[in-house]
């Protein structure tokens, strides 16, 4: 009952016009940047937030900026749908199914299978932040430094399953990627590493610069080289919706993604981002059609996009009920919540609780706006399927260096898209993946901050990855997965080394 007097108070906050017409500004701003590489919600909040400053009602504000970040979530999956270029880092594992589907000429499906899943996972986490906001923080808070070097070694190790060819190739590329992500000033001690005298490099490689060489140009690259490889995408894309047997094998991957959404958003770090790759991951594990992923499975679209949408919602668990923020964008709104005179913490919901459950109450007329907003532009999008690639090529080249060079106006970042571009399409000449190597360079940074974090508190005892319990399961987790992802494809390789000497 509580609940309901809470969301209802919300509600009456939320729905007054000025804070609806700043919510509307707030998911219109996020879809853009989401559709937009190189610009991303952390850049469009830090460059918005001083606007807030002179907001009258500070509820305004926070609904505004809010918006623009599970706006962006929307916004990403678009571009990596028709043009195989992710706008945010959670979009990437969307462009192996969803632009595939695009090539067969059901773009419009995968647009609307993206929105539809988005909504209902949006929708859910909003609820599950309203209902389980204080337990939830309190679950995330016993997760200390080894247990998060477990649960991202566990995703690491599950992201061989993005892969539809070889689990070695795979599980190189995820190393290829923690490698690149090592690129840049020690953390510690910024000492610069593997930056070979050159100081655009100190600050590491940019995921931008990273994502659009290793997905668009590579396949760029690749569709030139070969034309034979080019599959041109139907002229007329018919049946934009989702059709009955579409629909259904959708359901258990957004009821399944959604919850694991619900779950790692609360986590601090890439939360969102674990959660797109792990859905991917089981769903394609747990699938009566696993040969289908990697070419254009619905449920490889409509699960991650449920996941990172849900993450999205529930990564407000602890900024709002302990003053943690997750990751950058809501250490921005954490800024953005004390520069109007408001902390974060167990006692705002009862100093404040017209702000928070007014923010709470945002998000479900967010998320319904996105929709409404989203739908409608599926034919719009689809339009740009109609240029021909003699047009198209130069312009996906041109949108990606001018998304890359936005970055921070540096034309370095130009510079090593194309460098990495083509890097990219050797290697995938060699029959390896772009996905798990993204997620390496995504997560690996992460990794290695919980390893020495864990470390340091442990006085160099590296056995607290095992005496805790929580961490010695989810590691004894790891070992297993990949041991079953590996040992069936070095048996595979030995009994052929084998055939070949007899």
């Amino acid at each position: 009952m509580e609940l309901l007097d809470n969301l209802a108070l919300g509600f009456t906050q939320a729905l007054a016009l000025h804070n609806i017409l700043f919510c509307l500004l707030g998911v219109a701003l996020g879809t853009a940047v989401g559709v937009l590489p190189g610009i991303g919600p952390t850049a469009s909040i830090a460059l918005l937030l001083p606007l807030t400053f002179g907001f009258d009602d500070k509820a305004s504000a926070i609904i505004m900026l809010a918006g623009i970040y599970y706006g962006a979530q929307y916004g990403g999956s678009t571009t990596a749908i028709l043009l195989n270029i992710p706008g945010e880092s959670s979009s990437a594992v969307t462009a192996i199914d969803g632009h595939p589907m695009a090539r067969q000429g059901r773009a419009g499906v995968a647009l609307a299978a993206a929105a539809l899943g988005s909504f209902f996972a949006g929708v859910a986490g909003t609820f599950v932040l309203a209902a389980a906001a204080a337990p939830l923080a309190a679950a995330a808070l016993t997760f200390g430094s080894a247990e998060m070097f477990a649960v991202v070694a566990l995703g690491l190790v599950a992201s061989i399953a993005l892969a539809s060819g070889s689990a070695l190739k795979a599980l190189a590329m995820i190393v290829l990627g923690i490698l690149l992500g090592t690129i840049g000033q020690d953390l510690y001690t910024a000492v610069p590493r593997f930056t070979f005298g050159v100081r655009e490099l100190w600050d590491g490689l940019s995921f931008v610069s990273v994502a659009v060489a290793v997905f668009g140009i590579a396949e760029i690259l690749k569709n030139l080289h070969d034309p034979r490889t080019r599959v041109r995408v139907a002229s007329k894309v018919e049946n934009l919706w989702p059709t009955r047997e579409d629909r259904r094998r959708m359901v258990g991957p957004v009821l399944r993604a959604t919850g694991l959404g619900s779950v790692l958003g609360v986590l601090p770090g890439g939360g969102h981002v674990l959660a797109a790759y792990g859905s991917y991951a089981l769903e394609k594990r747990i699938s009566k059609r696993p040969q289908q992923f990697g070419k254009g499975a619905i449920e490889g679209v409509a699960g991650p996009e449920s996941a990172n949408n849900a993450a999205a919602q529930t990564s407000f668990v602890p900024l709002l009920a302990l003053g943690l923020p997750a990751h950058p964008v809501m250490a921005l709104l954490l800024s953005a919540l004390i520069i109007q005179g408001i902390q974060p913490g167990p006692g705002v919901m009862r100093s404040q609780p017209e702000l928070v459950w007014g923010l709470i109450a945002s998000m479900f007329i967010g998320n319904a706006l996105l929709v409404v907003l989203n739908l409608p532009l599926i034919r719009v999008w689809v339009k740009l399927l109609d240029v021909p690639y003699s047009v198209m090529f130069p312009a996906i080249i041109a949108f990606a260096c001018t998304g890359t060079y936005a970055i921070d106006q540096n034309p370095f970042h130009v510079l090593v898209m194309a460098v990495l571009g083509v890097g990219g399409f050797v290697l995938v000449r060699c029959g390896c993946e772009p996905a798990p190597l993204l997620l390496g360079f995504v997560l690996g940074p992460l990794l290695e901050n919980h390893l020495r974090r864990a470390l340091l508190i442990a006085h160099g005892d590296p056995t607290v990855f095992v005496t805790r319990p929580v961490s010695a399961a989810l590691l004894g987790v790891a070992v297993l997965a990949l041991v079953v992802a590996v040992l069936p494809a070095i048996r595979r390789k030995r009994d052929v080394v084998f055939a070949e000497e007899d």
